[in-house]
């Protein structure tokens, strides 16, 4: 059973940074597209950024040149680090993976994913 536990969000202030981390479990993620997606209460869950193999990763133009993301195939985590936060960063960011077969050309859209992780919160303060 495929298993997706986000950790290290949090409560900063504008300019830090955080790391997000990502463990998946119950197959293997290497050759899979993975993703963060990210939702503010009451609004839509939205894209932030993809990454899969042989391809740039992909960014939502918000978070280009602050954020990272990047996987550790040899322990099954994805990782998002963010740099220079804002406070319209502040959101739940959820960890995403597809099945072993995907459509690359729709990384940006929720339904592209089948296994979503609970979750992190992070809390940007001006």
């Amino acid at each position: 059973q495929v298993q997706l536990v986000e950790s290290g969000g949090g409560s900063v202030q504008a300019g830090a940074s955080l790391r997000l981390s990502c463990a998946a479990s119950g197959g293997t993620f290497s050759t899979r597209m993975m993703a963060w997606f990210r939702q503010v209460l009451g609004k839509e869950r939205e894209f932030v950024s993809a990454i899969w193999s042989g391809a740039y990763p992909y960014y939502t133009d918000s978070v280009k040149g602050r954020f990272a993301i990047s996987r550790d195939s040899a322990k099954n985590t994805l990782y998002l680090q963010m740099n220079s936060l804002k406070p319209e960063d502040t959101a739940v960011y959820y960890c995403a993976a597809s099945t072993r077969i995907y459509d690359s050309r729709r990384y940006s859209y929720r339904d592209a994913y089948s296994y979503w992780g609970q979750g992190t919160q992070v809390t940007v303060s001006s």
